[in-house]
């Protein structure tokens, strides 16, 4: 009897073999071809980027690589034009912009609903904690990284980061810019001993990504040996190379080491370092964005300028020469947080040292092709 269910089950098992074979060579259940007989690669996160990309025009590009501040508690015609007109990537808020958490979240799914682009808007915003907060009336303000470093509870930096990225994303933000990873005995930064800082850097950079938020760390190679405010003008850090590798980089590199680049921005400063470079500041020096930030540090990532409508550098250069040093220098992004005339002039500065091959576009490709992937990573989260 055991003989003939096994012969009986074999049969069966031979039919339903047979029959898959039949439907696999009919075409049900045909395996996905990419036309060549081949099965179909999947499409991998950079082949999407590469698309994405390359379906783009110049204007759009460029555009990409401008984020701004707009003005008002609600859409505009003047803020929609700066997105449609000239695609600008991203937009920064400030207390003038957020009244409310209603009003914050309205306006901020209004910029990315109408904003009519290929990816996602990166909408940041300054909650560092202490002295730079936004939003006070309705965002409790996280502590200061003073008084978080002076407790010793480098968890502190984590569960503070954590805490501020949840909030934060629920009104829409996906970019925080924070933590500020300079070394010096000053509200903002988490102290003096550059070791130390650098856990609570990292610490807080492990809190953002908890929540799948980008951060910034600021203000590149560090300016917690500066004397002069950059809002009022520019200034040096006499350090040499040496004292800064062992002070002040230590944040910055540790960051740089330990995590992916796509997670985060480096923020530069607008301060001269003349052991890096005698001549440009931080923002505008290709010595320090690209030889040394990129070449000798290995970063991999997003490089934003700090405000380019600070002291530091409207009192030396022309808007229309701003972004365009600071992309020959090796920027990703050119920061501009106020006024349109000067967003406007940035962009177009841009767009015609591009179209007159002052630029490479292939220069402008690798910047573009870090935004857009960063983009697909967060700013859809």
């Amino acid at each position: 009897m055991m003989r003939k269910k096994t012969g009986r089950f074999a049969l069966v098992l031979l039919a339903v073999l047979m029959l898959s074979a039949a439907l696999v060579m009919a075409g049900c259940g045909k395996v996905q071809s990419d036309g060549t007989g081949s099965p179909a690669k999947q499409q991998t996160l950079d082949d999407k980027v590469n698309a994405i990309v390359d379906s783009m025009t110049t204007t759009e590009k460029v555009g990409q690589m401008v984020m701004i501040g707009v003005q008002g508690k609600a859409v505009t015609d003047d803020s929609l034009y700066m997105l449609h007109q000239y695609h600008m990537g991203g937009v920064i808020l400030f207390d003038r912009n957020m009244e409310s958490a209603d009003q914050t979240k309205k306006l901020i799914a209004d910029l990315q609903a109408q904003a009519d682009q290929k990816v996602p808007l990166f909408i940041g915003v300054d909650e560092e904690g202490g002295q730079v907060v936004r939003g006070k009336s309705f965002l409790t303000p996280p502590p200061s990284e003073q008084e978080i470093g002076r407790s010793g509870e480098v968890t502190r930096a984590e569960e503070s980061a954590r805490q501020t990225a949840e909030k934060l994303k629920k009104l829409g933000f996906n970019v925080n810019f924070a933590p500020v990873a300079d070394v010096g005995d000053y509200a903002r930064s988490f102290g003096s001993d550059p070791e130390q800082t650098a856990k609570f850097v990292a610490a807080a950079a492990q809190g953002y990504e908890q929540e799948h938020m980008m951060y910034a760390l600021k203000h590149f190679p560090g300016i917690g040996r500066g004397t002069v405010d950059s809002h009022e003008d520019i200034s040096s850090i006499t350090a040499t190379k040496d004292e800064l590798m062992k002070r002040d980089l230590v944040p910055f590199k540790k960051v740089i080491d330990e995590r992916q680049p796509e997670d985060y921005f480096i923020l530069v400063s607008h301060l001269r370092y003349p052991a890096l470079d005698a001549e440009s500041p931080a923002s505008l020096s290709k010595a320090i964005q690209t030889d040394f930030l990129r070449g000798e540090l290995g970063y991999r990532g997003l490089i934003i300028t700090d405000d380019v409508e600070m002291g530091a550098l409207a009192k030396h250069y022309s808007f229309r020469e701003l972004g365009v040093k600071a992309v020959e220098a090796g920027s990703d992004i050119v920061l501009v947080c106020h006024e349109y005339p000067h967003e406007t002039d940035v962009y177009l500065g841009l767009l015609d040292a591009v179209q007159d091959g002052t630029i490479p576009m292939e220069r402008v490709n690798e910047s573009v092709r870090r935004i857009v992937k960063a983009k697909l990573v967060h700013a859809q989260s």
